[in-house]
């Protein structure tokens, strides 16, 4: 019997194709500020900022992805919600990094993911400075500028290089270190990027060889997490039995990371 429900009215990789474009666009538009942020704001924290360039490459995006879909609705980072009924959602996060484009630092995003009926399904993260493009759609892989790419071999926790990052929020940030102070002599090294929606990406491309943070928001890792999934990570988004946590990992390291990260925690 067909299946009319949402998620078969709309394709994944033309999802997908639509999320790259309109990141590439925007991350044209942030590579042409670099150097030049004016901070208009905070979030969660005086130190989590929102730049005037967070603004405008959010309202580019949302213009074009009208644009191509004009019946879905609109979750992004600085403008919130529209038609939340839509059963197309896009979940943006115009600049992931802003505090390191703030400081001229070259780890800077732009994610862009595509959710129906509530399960995302296509995505893109744009790198801004290098110029690459992430993306994947749910069942046909995923791609570093239209190439496939999966997770690194690695199979000894001691040799995996791990990415993580840090709550903008002080009591959190504490917790966090004592994560850190656990692992750090379980792995080869950990780094910390300042972008969840790349960090994901490059455990996509084998880059790292695995990612986890707490608390971070649906649009950090909306694209990036599809993106991991599809290059053979195991993923685990955030649930009340896991505080909140994202981690991504191949499979061979997954159940150690998770079981020092959570024994941390």
């Amino acid at each position: 019997m067909h299946d009319d429900s949402p998620r078969y009215l709309y394709d994944p990789a033309s999802l997908e194709a639509t999320a790259a474009s309109v990141a590439e666009a925007a991350a044209e538009l942030i590579r042409a500020r670099i150097g030049g942020a004016i901070r208009i704001g905070a979030k969660s924290s005086p130190t989590d900022v929102v730049t005037q360039t967070d603004v405008d490459a959010e309202a580019l995006i949302r213009e074009l992805l009208a644009g191509a879909t004009p019946a879905a609705g609109f979750l992004g980072e600085e403008s919130g919600m529209s038609a939340p009924r839509a059963p197309l959602q896009w979940v943006v996060d115009p600049l992931d990094g802003t505090v390191n484009f703030l400081y001229s630092l070259p780890v800077i995003a732009v994610s862009i993911g595509a959710a129906v009926d509530g399960a995302i399904v296509a995505g893109a993260v744009a790198d801004v400075v290098r110029g690459e493009t992430f993306s994947a759609a749910s069942g046909l892989g995923a791609r570093v500028d239209g190439r496939p790419i999966e997770v690194s071999s690695c199979r000894d926790l001691a040799q995996a290089l791990v990415a993580t990052g840090f709550s903008y929020r002080a009591r959190i940030r504490s917790h966090q270190g004592e994560v850190v102070r656990h692992l750090l002599p379980e792995v080869r090294d950990i780094r910390c990027f300042g972008s969840a929606a790349l960090e994901l990406s490059w455990v996509a491309a084998g880059r790292v060889d695995a990612y986890f943070e707490r608390d971070i928001k649906l649009w950090d890792y909306a694209a990036g997490s599809l993106i991991a999934d599809e290059a053979g990570a195991v993923v685990e988004l955030p649930c009340p039995e896991n505080d909140g946590l994202v981690i991504a990992a191949p499979p061979a390291v997954f159940d150690d990371l998770r079981l020092i990260v959570q024994h941390a925690a």
